[in-house]
């Protein structure tokens, strides 16, 4: 058997998930990369036997590395080295905070995320809008929706659109704005500057506001850069997300779209998306749709996305003209 020191990061990952049972390791597995899978699925396969001793010892580790992560985010890394060693003892706490900031990076503005949108809002409404976008980009999706709803009408836009072209941000420019706004982070605190702002970071915003606030960011935005805008709304609605139609409204969809796109969109639908759909038809409808779905024989996965698509574009166009809504979370908030 080896010895806890022998093994991989990756080796020690296989015995992890083994030691944590299939049904959450397959949760696990939900988050990963398919490439991360592959190689876990490889360690797993390679794993002979797990004794006691080396599980506990791994499990232990995992325990106090999530402990040590959370005591970080939660007051910075002074804050958790007292904690550590309170705990585990000096030379224990500096392993374990060595092995953790190797490879943590803990996302900016931190204690913005816990403050009170309206507090932030305070700090926010006089600064650069690329400022603004920045900081917003690193909030909770819903900080940053009731932020950017605040915002003066004519800057909600360009706030938008800084948002969803922003790129990485050097970080010395972070660590100045988190100055201004008195980030309390650790200068220790490793900056990750690869996956802030983007469409998706945008998307997740406007999904979160009002429907008059979105159709004015996004009318404005129109006029400033059109691609974007088409690029944004093919990402605020998803061929699943046909389920939050009502009744009349997915009758009208099932009338407008052509017959075949809908039977390849089908094929691969979650089975809610398929009962929401053939509930809207008549019995013999759905029983012909269905049949024809029997028999139509392999199709390209890039068919049915594209079907998909098409069927999204129908969606947009009604509710564009207003013969459709679409309700959505945030009480009254309504696309039209």
């Amino acid at each position: 058997m080896q010895r806890r020191s022998s093994l991989s990061g990756k080796q020690k990952a296989a015995v992890l998930l083994i030691a944590l049972g299939q049904d959450v390791a397959a949760e696990i597995f939900k988050r990963l990369s398919q490439d991360e899978v592959e190689q876990l699925t490889f360690e797993i396969a390679n794993v002979n036997k797990v004794g006691m001793e080396q599980r506990e010892s791994i499990l232990e580790e995992f325990r106090d590395l999530a402990m040590a992560k959370e005591y970080i985010q939660t007051g910075g890394i002074d804050y958790a080295r007292e904690v550590l060693e309170r705990a585990l003892g000096p030379q224990s706490a500096q392993d374990v905070l060595a092995r953790l900031t190797s490879a943590l990076q803990v996302r900016p503005f931190h204690f913005a995320r816990k403050a009170d949108p309206n507090q932030v809002l305070g700090f926010l409404q006089d600064e650069h809008p690329q400022t603004v976008a920045l900081v917003l980009s690193y909030l909770e999706p819903s900080q940053a929706a009731m932020i950017i709803s605040e915002l003066p009408t004519e800057l909600q836009a360009d706030v938008a659109r800084r948002i969803a072209t922003m790129k990485g941000t050097s970080p010395d420019v972070i660590a100045e704005v988190e100055e201004i706004l008195e980030s309390k982070l650790s200068t220790m605190t490793a900056v990750d500057n690869s996956h802030t702002g983007g469409i998706e970071a945008v998307v997740n915003i406007l999904n979160g506001v009002d429907r008059s606030t979105e159709k004015s960011i996004l009318e404005q935005l129109a006029t400033r850069d059109p691609d974007l805008v088409d690029e944004i709304k093919k990402r605020m609605f998803v061929f699943e997300d046909i389920i939050f139609l009502d009744s009349k409204a997915i009758q009208r969809v099932i009338r407008e779209v052509d017959a075949r796109d809908l039977q390849l969109a089908l094929r691969v639908a979650r089975e809610d998306v398929k009962d929401v759909l053939f509930n809207n038809m008549s019995k013999r409808m759905a029983e012909q749709f269905q049949e024809d779905m029997e028999y139509m024989g392999p199709v390209r996965l890039r068919d049915v996305e594209d079907a998909q698509q098409r069927i999204v574009g129908v969606i947009r166009h009604l509710e564009d003209i207003g013969e459709i809504v679409v309700s959505r979370g945030g009480g009254d908030d309504i696309i039209v």
